[in-house]
């Protein structure tokens, strides 16, 4: 199985849900940017204090202190066999600086209609006391606008009305075009069509352990 993997796809597409079960599936590390900035704030690292300095000061976090957090963390043990690493690189620099550190054996694309992801974000409801997700179609709550985990309040964000939708898969497919074309060049991508629905994204799961086996 190619072990080293990078994970792409725009809003919508459930790269996150994906990645969380083949991070199960294959007994890799799942590594998300996110997850990696609280990691340094919280133990307040020189890189956290650095990040947060520029955060503060309203300014963009450089792909320097990102890259050099990224090289940080794949170089710790759990990270010997493999990895997925989601939300970086974003953008070309970033790109041929994780080359410079380390092998990328495949880029996975998750893939879908903007009709499938529009439909599927605007259906998006979240409990604005402990943030559980729901959809009104695929993961209702069992009472209607009540959280089935606190009893909260859930509601439709702001970000996930259809004319917001548009405009974040418009930014998505700017900022990405390049970094698609940049691995698409070394013939690593691979495509996952993700426009199934809900319930049958363990077949999905299965295409891609078929097409990544040893």
């Amino acid at each position: 199985m190619k072990k080293k993997i990078i994970i792409l796809g725009s809003p919508g597409v459930g790269k996150g849900t994906y990645t969380r079960l083949l991070s199960k599936e294959f007994g890799l590390p799942h590594i998300s940017t996110g997850d990696m900035f609280r990691e340094h704030l919280k133990k307040k690292t020189e890189l956290g204090k650095k990040a947060k300095k520029i955060v503060n000061e309203g300014g963009l976090v450089p792909d320097e202190i990102v890259s050099e957090m990224v090289k940080h963390r794949l170089a710790q043990e759990d990270c010997n066999n493999g990895w997925l690493l989601d939300g970086y690189p974003r953008n070309i620099n970033q790109a041929e600086t994780l080359q410079s550190f380390t092998k990328v054996d495949s880029v996975l694309r998750f893939v879908a209609d903007k009709k499938v992801i529009i439909d599927r974000l605007s259906g998006r409801r979240v409990c604005k006391k402990c943030g559980a997700t729901y959809h009104v179609r695929n993961v209702p709550p069992k009472s209607e606008g009540i959280c089935d985990k606190c009893g909260g309040d859930i509601y439709q964000r702001k970000d996930d009305k259809p004319e917001f939708i548009k405009t974040r898969l418009k930014i998505y497919k700017k900022q990405t075009a390049p970094l698609i074309s940049f691995y698409q060049k070394r013939d690593l991508i691979t495509d996952v069509n993700v426009n199934s629905e809900y319930e049958k994204r363990y077949e999905v799961l299965e295409w891609i352990k078929e097409k990544f086996k040893d």
